[in-house]
């Protein structure tokens, strides 16, 4: 974290974000200078299209923000975060759950990544909670009975 992002900085922290070939396929940021044509031509270098709000257009920027607000209420308020590795650690696992796991009503109670409805196995299967984020989340799942 830094109080004044700088181009460089903003470089950096994509590079460690994003070391593999595992990278989102856009990127949407806001109009601040930091953001300049460094950082737009590093991103194209990964394979991820920049895409910036509209100029005088903040309501663009709620996407973000609720997801921001989704964290601090689902995962950072119920938490105490020891460091930077921790956050970093915390942050990775809901991620993971919020594109695997966690239904969204606007993509029709569906998962970003896509999961299949299970069909319930046997008629004496039960359902299971499967532990997520270190057991702060779960997700639901059929068990086959004995």
């Amino acid at each position: 974290m830094t109080p004044n992002p700088t181009a460089a900085w903003i470089v950096q922290q994509l590079r460690e974000a994003f070391p593999f070939d595992n990278v989102p396929r856009y990127l949407l940021f806001d109009r601040a200078r930091s953001f300049s044509a460094e950082v737009v031509s590093t991103l194209r270098s990964m394979s991820v299209e920049p895409v910036r709000t509209g100029f005088r257009c903040p309501w663009q920027n709620g996407v973000a923000e609720r997801f921001v607000a989704t964290v601090r209420r689902e995962l950072l308020d119920h938490l105490i975060v020891l460091n930077d590795r921790h956050l970093q650690l915390l942050l990775a696992e809901f991620v993971a759950y919020y594109q695997v796991d966690r239904t969204h009503l606007a993509i029709a109670k569906d998962t970003p990544a896509g999961r299949l409805v299970e069909p319930r196995p046997r008629p004496t299967a039960s359902v299971v909670g499967l532990p997520r984020v270190g057991g702060l989340h779960r997700r639901y799942a059929w068990r086959r009975a004995a």
